[in-house]
């Protein structure tokens, strides 16, 4: 039994910030993300989101989490794949403080993203030709 609170604030204040340089509206964004994430997963699992635990947060929850942001919350693909993005970061953080979810942590960086339309170009400069 992993408690996620301190990956996830070691996480968020540390590692985006400090390690990654991520940018504030970045670590906002992947913040919401969590939120997001553990309020859907405390209402699934009849928790409050500080007694969630690592080991809850499996593929199937977040492919659940993600079918609620487009379903429910009218979210585009590219707002799901970019909270799966979060997800998937903070993932590759937790393999290496936590080993024994190895396999729990390949399934969740094994979901997809969903594809998306990328806008045509309207016009090249001279330059950009």
């Amino acid at each position: 039994m992993t408690p996620i609170a301190p990956h996830i604030s070691d996480y968020l204040r540390e590692r985006l910030p400090n390690q990654r340089g991520a940018s504030p509206h970045t670590c906002v964004s992947y913040a919401y993300s969590f939120q997001l994430l553990f309020e859907f997963a405390s209402r699934r699992l009849g928790l409050k989101p500080s007694e969630l635990i690592l080991e809850q947060i499996d593929a199937q929850l977040v492919m659940d989490f993600l079918a609620y942001l487009e379903n429910e919350r009218r979210n585009s693909p590219t707002t799901r794949n970019a909270r799966l993005a979060a997800i998937k970061s903070f993932m590759h953080f937790v393999e290496y403080r936590v080993p024994a979810l190895l396999q729990q942590i390949r399934q969740v960086l094994a979901i997809p993203t969903k594809k998306t339309d990328q806008t045509l170009i309207q016009h090249l400069s001279l330059t950009e030709m």
